[in-house]
């Protein structure tokens, strides 16, 4: 009888041991997450060189299984552009779906589609040479990207992500024309239950 208690608890303490070596759990779920971090934006302003951007980005999300629904709100600013004493900013509020193709135990990648508006701010070149200083626009913007979130615990991880963001602003004749921006994100992403995602 010791024998057979001996040996069944080996079984045992081997299979424990080997479900802990597998992957995630892979039930469903709803999630909810929440971010805040780093933002840097290569605002393309109508001149040969963009504009260079730091600022701040928050989210939050809002996901079943590996579709989410995030709304995301960034700012971003420069001083002194081009020498006119006068900054330039961008404050962009989107929301749209997120995908997450393939999670696995420490990395989870995502895409996303994001709409909404952006606020710009800046000096505008205009046509004669010279700038339009202290004009300021609320137009259509979007976003289209995707990222990582890297897992350091159950709960917390590092969101590092890009975007092709089309905000729009004056161009040199002081009509409103479609701008280019590369949005890059680092932020601090804390789950309100660790996601498993089929």
């Amino acid at each position: 009888m010791r024998t057979i208690f001996t040996t069944l608890f080996c079984f045992l303490l081997c299979a424990s041991y080997a479900s802990a070596q597998s992957p995630v759990g892979t039930a469903t779920g709803k999630t909810i997450n929440v971010g805040l971090g780093y933002s840097y934006v290569s605002h393309g302003d109508g001149l040969s060189h963009p504009v260079g951007l730091n600022g701040a980005n928050a989210s939050f999300t809002i996901g079943y299984s590996r579709l989410a629904l995030k709304a995301d709100v960034g700012y971003a600013r420069a001083a002194n552009v081009h020498g006119t004493g006068r900054h330039s900013d961008v404050l962009s509020y989107l929301v749209g779906p997120v995908y997450h193709p393939k999670p696995n135990r420490h990395f989870d990648p995502y895409l996303q589609v994001l709409v909404g508006a952006a606020r710009v701010t800046g000096p505008a070149p205009l046509k004669g040479g010279g700038f339009l200083l202290g004009g300021w626009m609320t137009y259509y913007a979007w976003a289209m990207g995707g990222g990582v979130d890297y897992w350091i615990s159950s709960s917390l991880a590092i969101r590092t992500g890009a975007d092709y963001m089309r905000t729009a602003y004056f161009d040199p004749a002081l009509a409103i024309r479609g701008r280019n921006n590369l949005r890059t994100t680092a932020t601090i992403v804390y789950y309100f239950g660790r996601p498993n995602r089929k």
